[in-house]
């Protein structure tokens, strides 16, 4: 028979529902849902092993067996965390998929996935509806019945159950199938921002890593994290969910990321601490400026990605601490503790890591020079990945026994590591690499301005190499948006070469289930819809 272990999640909520059953571990917050006019949703261990356990007997009963896998797609339910407990006894395969996906790429991953269901947030259902012919047999559906109002009835579609029916059947106990703590539990996807998603094998072990990081992250049985990032997201997974149950800490969560109530949100609760990536630090910045922005529990953020030109201000304006740490879905991992290292470094590899910038050659770039952020193990070994079904794409990934980031970085003198730009991905203007976050802070500060991402497009001069700046906005008072003002602060505010040559304003900026902006939906708007595009005279 074999032993119970941490590292299988299944095995982690049978110890803390059988210690600590009563603990109200998981809070799902209503006030940025509805204003906090229904009540949150709260769960204790006890909670999540019973309903988990019901689940598992539910996916067992849809005829899912030993290695299968399902898709996962909803906004941050409690219900979502039950199912991805709920594979980890059956032994089945979850495959976390943003719940605003839809069309060709929806179709992808489920047929690359090869899901014989889905477990899902009625608002998806007629995007799963339309891609259902992808799953063997058609696939099942049990739907979660949110109460959105974007939501269909889950009757208007046939074959599709009840979550919420099957949670609340008779207690069943369902014996944890898993052999080893190195079986998959779930299937991350790319943001696939340069051709089809590939789908990253997580072992349940990587989740019981998840489960320790709040040690490292420095919380304190008192601590109470936050965040509005997805779950199908592996930020929110690794900085949030994982800790609260491997260590007990009570953690507080949003159906969807909210700026503009994220500190009542705080405030509400209790929050010492939550989670932002670059681009929702920025949006947070560029809310206008209240009395009691300072006036909050919360003791420091876990970013990846504070913007340097904003670090300080950001500090400053919430009286927060920030702690910095960069990480990716493939793995790799640095961190730069609070009080410690440069501002706008993201710190040096965590134990056990080693971490470089190297150049073409896999040679070691020397300080001051760009090249790619990889790792290794420290005590030797090779880096290991494992994209589903992609051989080629893994042994790319980890080529010479480095996992390869994609991304530009340097180093200092001291060993401090700093993140550039994405591989392809640096704005040359004119001879000089524009930092975008420069950019982003003027134009975040400028009352008109609700939300930013600058990005570049092929220089109008037809220069190799060289783009022109593109700021993406979303406005406060479209009707009195003045664009000759928001040139003006950026020509007062920055070198000449930083301002943007174009303004886009949207209605949206398209980011993905991490936040990130979505630049290549940007570009095809910015060729296509000529009036929301201002030129700098």
């Amino acid at each position: 028979m074999r032993e119970r272990s941490d590292a299988i999640l299944a095995d982690l909520i049978h110890r803390q529902a059988h210690e600590s059953p009563d603990l109200d571990v998981l809070t799902f917050e209503h006030l940025s849902l509805d204003g906090g006019a229904t009540p949150d949703e709260v769960r204790t261990f006890a909670d999540l092993h019973t309903n988990a356990n019901r689940l598992a007997q539910a996916l067992i009963d849809k005829g899912m067996g030993y290695g299968d896998r399902f898709a996962l797609m909803m906004r941050n339910h409690p219900e979502f965390v039950e199912a991805l407990i709920a594979a980890s006894i059956t032994g089945t395969v979850a495959v976390p998929i943003d719940p605003r996906t839809k069309g060709d790429k929806l179709a992808f991953m489920l047929r690359d996935a090869a899901c014989r269901g889905v477990v899902a947030g009625d608002y998806s259902l007629r995007a799963i509806d339309q891609a259902r012919d992808q799953m063997a047999g058609g696939g099942w559906i049990l739907a979660l019945e949110s109460g959105e109002a974007d939501a269909p009835d889950i009757g208007e579609f046939s074959g599709v159950d009840s979550l919420t029916a099957a949670i609340d059947r008779p207690e069943a106990t369902v014996d944890v199938r898993l052999q080893s703590p190195k079986d998959p539990l779930q299937i991350i996807y790319t943001s696939g921002t340069t051709g089809d998603p590939k789908g990253v094998v997580f072992p349940n072990e990587r989740f019981g890593g998840f489960a320790m990081l709040g040690n490292l992250l420095g919380y304190t049985p008192t601590d109470r994290p936050y965040t509005g990032l997805s779950l199908t997201h592996g930020n929110a997974q690794a900085v949030t969910l994982g800790p609260a149950l491997g260590l007990g800490v009570r953690s507080v969560f949003s159906r969807k990321f909210t700026k503009s109530r994220l500190w009542d949100v705080c405030r509400l609760h209790g929050c010492t601490t939550f989670s932002l990536l670059g681009g929702m630090a920025t949006a947070v910045y560029s809310e206008p400026h209240k009395p009691d922005d300072a006036d909050n529990p919360v003791r420091f953020v876990i970013s990846a990605g504070m913007p340097a030109a904003i670090w300080e201000s950001f500090e400053q304006r919430f009286g927060v601490s920030v702690f910095e740490w960069y990480g990716a879905v493939e793995g790799g991992l640095a961190f730069k503790p609070i009080g410690e290292g440069p501002i706008g470094s993201f710190g040096r590899p965590s134990p056990g890591l080693d971490m470089r910038i190297l150049d073409d050659d896999d040679n070691v770039c020397p300080p001051g020079v760009s090249g790619e952020i990889c790792s290794r193990p420290a005590a030797g070994g090779e880096a290991q990945v494992e994209y589903h079904n992609k051989p080629e794409a893994s042994a790319d990934k980890t080529r010479g026994g480095w996992l390869r980031s994609g991304d530009i970085g340097h180093s200092d003198a001291e060993g401090w590591l700093y993140f550039d730009y994405r591989k392809g991905g640096g704005i040359r203007h004119n001879g000089d690499f524009v930092n975008p976050g420069f950019v982003e802070k003027v134009l975040a500060e400028h009352p008109h301005v609700d939300d930013v991402f600058v990005y570049g497009v092929p220089a109008a001069s037809g220069a190799p190499g060289e783009k022109d700046v593109v700021a993406a906005l979303t406005v406060v008072e479209p009707g009195t948006f003045d664009s000759d003002s928001v040139f003006e602060a950026c020509r007062e505010g920055l070198e000449s070469n930083f301002v943007p040559s174009y303004l886009q304003v949207v209605d949206e900026i398209p980011k993905t289930a991490s936040e990130k902006p979505q630049e290549r939906f940007l570009l095809e708007a910015f060729g296509t819809d000529a009036d929301g595009v201002f030129t700098r005279s």
